[in-house]
């Protein structure tokens, strides 16, 4: 799963951006936004914000992305996943019921 890289990379070559261009407006290099692209690294949290201006997209959904690429990586390999991910939704619910 690497939706948020798929995302990235999809903008970038719709507004015919190079890699060098926004890899210098996020501070990182070239080879750095080629594997977030493919999904072999991570983008920093702080990056989010810029892509979501740079690209005109909602900041949430591109947070979610984000957000839901990383726990794919820590539990794709996991016999149990989508046990904890339930225990984990069920929780955040009930904390999500609390502070309403």
């Amino acid at each position: 799963m690497n939706k948020f890289g798929d995302l990235i990379r999809f903008k970038r070559e719709e507004q015919e951006m190079l890699l060098r261009h926004l890899s210098a407006e996020l501070d990182i290099d070239t080879a750095m936004l080629s594997k977030i692209e493919r999904g072999e690294k991570t983008a920093k949290r702080e990056h989010i914000q810029t892509l979501a201006k740079l690209f005109k997209l909602d900041y949430n959904e591109l947070f979610s992305l984000w957000l839901a690429d990383q726990v794919f990586q820590l539990v794709e390999n996991e016999e149990q996943a989508l046990r904890a991910l339930k225990i984990a939704e069920k929780e955040l619910k009930s904390i999500t019921m609390k502070k309403d």
